[in-house]
């Protein structure tokens, strides 16, 4: 059975959750996924390919994301690897595809991801953090769409296991 490995970075859960959808469409297509943190992972052994996501603060891919890329970038350039990106506060992630932000666009290109897919974020009204609380008093809100997550990863399941066969 094709392996993936989900590595994640999420500062808040909702990028976490995301990972989680994604994991349960690669399975729902018939592949064995394993969804962490990406500051939890040591190696790539034993998975096939590789999605990897990040929270957006500020047009920056959360820290451990880039940390993570850069750690195994080696690794990374032979597999097969998709990318996404989670943070816009409103619904434009599921009104049309999203160009990935510049520094997330050069991770893709130095270990030439497959894709990459930006997803609707999540800030609740309570959030912590100077920059975060402002945010939230104007645009707080789950912006999240499961439907199109879960989407997204049956299909590169359903490549990956055209690619097996």
């Amino acid at each position: 059975m094709i392996r993936v490995l989900v590595a994640y970075a999420s500062e808040r859960g909702g990028t976490a959750e995301i990972a989680d959808w994604v994991g349960a469409g690669l399975r729902q297509a018939g592949v064995d996924a394993d969804v962490r943190p990406a500051g939890q992972v040591t190696t790539l052994d034993g998975y096939d390919a590789a999605i990897v996501g990040g929270a957006l603060y500020a047009g920056r891919w959360h820290r451990e994301a880039r940390h993570f890329v850069r750690r195994h970038a080696d690794t990374l350039t032979h597999r097969q690897v998709w990318l996404f990106s989670s943070g816009p506060l409103d619904r434009t992630a599921e009104e049309r595809d999203i160009a990935p932000a510049p520094g997330v666009a050069k991770v893709a290109r130095r270990i030439g991801a497959e894709g990459h897919a930006t997803f609707g974020g999540r800030l609740t009204p309570d959030a912590r953090g100077f920059m975060a609380s402002k945010i939230a008093k104007r645009m707080s809100g789950d912006y999240r769409d499961r439907a199109q997550v879960t989407e997204w990863a049956a299909g590169i399941g359903r490549e990956l296991r055209k690619v097996a066969v």
